[in-house]
């Protein structure tokens, strides 16, 4: 345990270099551990849609200053955020697809990433790419559907807010994870644990080298012995 608290020397990185030969091994049965886990329990698919949110800040706040801009920003995202992610959005996605809830919707299925303006994404994710990319599009028509509907009006988005519907024709799906990743993590957890037996456990290399050695010694002696 006294190799875990002691500060690293020149004796450890020498002992790394020399398993050059090992790393090299390991990174590659890491990689395929992480390609087979990929193949044996592959991440869920995803899709996602994508929205054009414009808030027209030069008609909205022509006079203002940054400061004032910045607020209305916040507060208009805010507000689209929640609009995205409301019950009437969520009940109208479960109602257009018919094979899913609002429950399932809410749990852990979505993912909404958006800029304060410009392409706010819609992620869905699902074991069955047809359904994410329906769902995906779904999510993105009935939010922009919400906000034309909802701007202008009281306590609703500011009424020169614009949101319009892009890729409406193709929906890109793919897994949510690539597996590159799986292969990068898998030879990056390997050898990260194959190298705490390099370093903390040398004993057992001592303990080889000494047999190694006793029986180079014994080997000499017969010969000696024969001669």
């Amino acid at each position: 345990m006294h190799l875990l608290f002691s500060p690293p020397s020149i004796d450890d990185l020498v002992r790394l270099l020399k398993a050059w030969r090992f790393w090299s091994i390991g990174a590659l049965i890491g990689a395929l551990i992480g390609a087979g886990i990929f193949y044996i329990a592959p991440p869920p698919y995803r899709a996602h849609a994508t929205v054009l949110v414009d808030f027209n800040l030069e008609q909205a706040w022509p006079q203002e200053t940054d400061r004032q801009q910045f607020y209305y920003l916040e507060r208009e995202t805010r507000k689209l955020e929640e609009i995205a992610l409301s019950d009437p959005v969520m009940e109208s996605i479960a109602e257009i697809n018919g094979n899913i809830t609002a429950q399932e919707l809410r749990s852990g299925k979505l993912l909404l990433s958006q800029p304060a303006e410009g392409g706010w994404h819609f992620y869905v994710d699902d074991n069955d790419p047809e359904r994410a990319a329906a769902l995906a599009s779904s999510w993105a028509q009935v939010f922009v559907d919400q906000v034309h509907f909802q701007t202008g009006v009281a306590e609703g988005p500011n009424a020169f807010i614009e949101a319009t519907r892009t890729q409406a024709a193709q929906v890109p799906r793919g897994r949510s994870i690539s597996m590159s990743t799986y292969l990068f993590v898998g030879a990056i957890v390997f050898l990260t644990i194959a190298s705490f037996f390099v370093l903390f456990f040398p004993g057992a290399q001592l303990s080889s080298a000494r047999v190694n050695h006793s029986a180079s010694e014994v080997e000499t002696e017969s010969a000696r012995s024969s001669n």
